[in-house]
């Protein structure tokens, strides 16, 4: 099969990334092979790719919100025919024993494991998933629009969980990617006054147009106090920035996987009046199937920017600069 592999970590500018011809992935015991047709493009991927997170696998191929076709399956694998429409997401394996699993916090595991990551991902024709952590889709959805709900959407999901927003309040939204035009969706369907902070026109644009109530710059105040924020940019300067803007007693909470660092913090004009700062940890798979349910039962769709699987680093460039709104998602032009 043909796949993208990570050569060697460095700026997407560089070519880190190298197609190559490989044997197609076996399953293991527990697992299912995957024929892939759809891969959004997260902004986590740039982060593996460029070196900002640790290599945790040589040669990697990247890529975590696959949409694709069970083609087999490993002999311990039950629930599972050929053809079945399932989706692969970032959260790959937990060990289910920790003191973190056993209370619900799988996310938090010690030894979890992540596609794309600690495994080979969706930036191929073909990839493996365990069969406990992936996801039954429903038809009646197209292929690229689901693939950004299997990271964006679930993350952006647990992200306005931590953020605690009361119901009708006042919620801002610093960066405007992916995960956040899918969270915003969800905060307006349940009553909240969303205020957009971000760059980028075109950003800015598209949450007016979802009904935000207001779109600025990132480092602009809103109109208003906030009682929560989500700081999804990986832009460690705005976290005292999001922080001022909170009303009295508010939660800010950082979605993303990587963060610069933070700017020192003014505990009077930042942290004071009980004001809370939290991060958020990748997401259990509770949490993608309440996402997926709330997702289809209030519409949530994916603005989406396709592009040629063999087009990858094309994609992860214009991510990177801002070219797009919404999300990216390689289309598989490698094999019908």
């Amino acid at each position: 099969m043909g796949a993208w592999e990570v050569a060697e970590p460095g700026p997407v500018e560089a070519a880190p990334l190298r197609f190559v011809e490989k044997p197609v992935p076996a399953p293991g015991p527990d697992e299912l092979l995957v024929h892939v047709r759809t891969c959004g493009v997260c902004r986590t991927d740039l982060h593996v790719i460029e070196g900002d997170l640790p290599v945790h696998r040589h040669l990697v191929t990247p890529g975590h919100e696959v949409v694709g076709l069970v083609i087999a399956m490993g002999e311990a694998v039950t629930g599972y025919t050929a053809g079945d429409r399932v989706g692969v997401a970032w959260l790959r394996r937990t060990d289910g024993t920790c003191a973190y699993c056993r209370r619900g916090n799988e996310n938090l595991c010690p030894d979890s494991q992540y596609t794309g990551w600690d495994a080979d991902g969706g930036y191929a024709e073909y990839t493996t998933v365990p069969a406990a952590f992936a996801y039954p889709l429903p038809g009646g959805v197209e292929d690229v629009p689901q693939s950004p709900l299997l990271c964006a959407g679930i993350i952006g999901y647990r992200a306005l969980r931590r953020a605690s927003l009361p119901p009708g309040g006042r919620l801002g939204l610093y960066g405007f990617g992916g995960s956040a035009h899918l969270c915003a969706q969800v905060a307006l369907a349940q009553g909240a006054i969303v205020h957009v902070l971000t760059r980028g026109e075109a950003s800015q644009r598209l949450a007016l147009e979802l009904g935000a109530a207001s779109a600025g710059g990132a480092f602009d105040m809103p109109p208003e106090p906030l009682d929560s924020a989500i700081l999804f940019a990986p832009a460690g300067e705005l976290v005292p920035i999001a922080l001022r803007a909170l009303d009295r007693g508010g939660v800010l909470a950082v979605a993303g996987i990587h963060l610069t660092n933070t700017p020192p913090l003014d505990y009077q004009r930042e942290l004071f009046y009980e004001k809370e700062l939290r991060s958020v940890t990748s997401n259990t798979r509770v949490d993608g199937r309440e996402f997926l349910a709330t997702a289809a039962r209030y519409g949530v769709r994916a603005t989406t920017h396709p592009y040629p699987l063999s087009q990858a680093p094309d994609a992860l460039r214009d991510l990177k600069t801002g070219r797009f709104d919404g999300a990216a998602v390689l289309v598989n032009d490698l094999s019908g």
